[in-house]
């Protein structure tokens, strides 16, 4: 995928970005604040348009897609996970997790569903909404809506930042897992080295470039890059 320049007040957020993201893989974004993480992951989702370049999903020019091409694409084949979780508040939990299969008219599959309800820890909580769950729990139905369709690709934004330690650590063993045994692709912002250190790659990034990348990281590696970029 290659990016060009994404424009937004005559600032450039993204200098010429020119990178990959191969199927069945876990990437890790990381980079100072501003640096262009999140910017650079709305553009691949098709969230933001690009001022010059292109980005794909597969073989789909999303940056020459219409409007209703790229909500059919987000709804079909696209996962995502937000701090502001973006959840439904007139919705249950089991129904903001299943709305995007709702929305288009398939089924999820049950076994797959319980299995990602159980490892988010939402069992005993499906029939509450929002208002009702607290902001963790509210991230953990965040989690599953975005893994419960099995997408071609989910975009994490920091998708642990409001959880425990311990219920984070299991929703990343979650999200490799379901990279490793059933292909799934993930690209994630981070700003946490243990959080990266569950991706099979770490993209850095720093003033809208990326500056170095890092495989099959460990805590340490991850901040030991960090501190030579001066992250």
């Amino acid at each position: 995928m290659g990016l060009g320049s994404c424009l937004a007040h005559e600032v450039v957020a993204l200098n010429s970005v020119d990178v990959d993201f191969a199927k069945g893989q876990f990437t890790a974004i990381m980079g100072p604040s501003g640096s262009g993480k999140s910017t650079l992951m709305h553009c691949m989702a098709g969230l933001d348009r690009l001022d010059s370049g292109s980005s794909f999903v597969g073989d789909v020019d999303i940056t020459a897609a219409s409007e209703k091409e790229l909500t059919l694409m987000r709804r079909d084949r696209l996962g995502f996970i937000f701090q502001a979780f973006n959840l439904v508040p007139t919705l249950s939990a089991i129904e903001n997790i299943t709305l995007p299969m709702d929305l288009a008219g398939t089924k999820p599959d049950k076994a797959w569903l319980e299995g990602v309800i159980t490892t988010v820890g939402l069992a005993h909580r499906l029939k509450h909404r929002p208002n009702e769950l607290s902001g963790g729990q509210q991230q953990r139905v965040a989690v599953a809506r975005a893994l419960a369709s099995q997408p071609d690709i989910i975009f994490a934004d920091e998708p642990t930042g409001n959880l425990d330690s311990t219920t984070g650590a299991e929703i990343l063993t979650f999200m490799r897992h379901a990279v490793r045994e059933l292909g799934q692709t993930i690209v994630m912002v981070t700003h946490d080295p243990v959080a990266a250190s569950y991706s099979d790659r770490v993209v850095f990034l720093a003033d809208g470039q990326i500056t170095d990348q890092l495989f099959q990281p460990t805590p340490d590696t991850v901040l030991d890059h960090m501190r030579r970029l001066g992250n």
